[in-house]
């Protein structure tokens, strides 16, 4: 008897890289995808639509990150298992992908054996995090104890807030801004004061600084900082 084949959906937005994940994956006997997402926004509408097992997730996706699509996913489907792909091993790329609720974080530059292992791995229940990701997540966890912290900074902001600090971050006039997300001008506005007063920041170069340092948006997807 055949194993049952795990869905996976992929999100990200270079179009030769997610066809090269999608041609690895159908190698795999047990795997199938089921749906590409481009943007964060486009994933959490299809995993909404198609139900897959497990999310292959970027990071750095346009319109919404893939941490916060993460959690509106999460928030949908609860079931749905979600593995985060980055460029980046810093810390606070980690840190900000158990936060969301992703169980699994891999670089890019993973094989594609891993790649497979940890879709596998995250279906049956388990949490993939490589040994020095485990390390560094329970450093921090320890620190945040030591602190007296069980949450971070970014955690006061709010789903809608998140979307449109990156949306600032990604360099995008409040009319467009307000284009995007079906909301008046003046609410974009509304929004934009609520998160300066939150994070005591009084310029959208300091906006677009804590999107960066938050895991919000990646540092190779900044506009220009003056």
């Amino acid at each position: 008897m055949s194993r049952q084949r795990i869905t996976v959906l992929l999100a990200e937005d270079h179009t030769i890289v997610r066809e090269g994940f999608r041609k690895l994956l159908e190698l795999e006997d047990d795997l199938e995808v089921v749906g590409e997402a481009e943007n964060g926004r486009q994933a959490v509408a299809l995993v909404k639509k198609l139900r897959p097992a497990v999310v292959v997730m970027d990071i750095a996706m346009p319109l919404l990150n893939g941490l916060e699509a993460t959690r509106q996913i999460l928030k949908a489907v609860p079931g749905t298992r979600i593995l985060i792909l980055s460029a980046h091993s810093d810390d606070a790329y980690i840190k900000h992908a158990a936060e969301s609720g992703a169980v699994g974080f891999l670089l890019k530059k993973a094989s594609a054996h891993v790649l497979s292992k940890g879709i596998r791995e995250v279906n049956k229940g388990n949490v993939f995090f490589g040994p020095f990701m485990a390390k560094r997540l329970e450093r921090e966890r320890k620190s945040l104890k030591r602190a007296g912290r069980s949450k971070p900074r970014k955690d006061r902001l709010t789903s809608r807030e998140m979307e449109v600090i990156q949306l600032i971050a990604e360099g995008r006039a409040n009319k467009q801004i307000a284009a995007e997300l079906g909301i008046g001008t003046k609410t974009v506005e509304k929004h934009r004061e609520r998160l300066m007063a939150k994070l005591n920041i009084h310029d959208t170069a300091g906006l677009t600084r804590y999107a960066i340092s938050a895991g919000i948006i990646e540092s190779s997807v900044q506009v220009t900082i003056v």
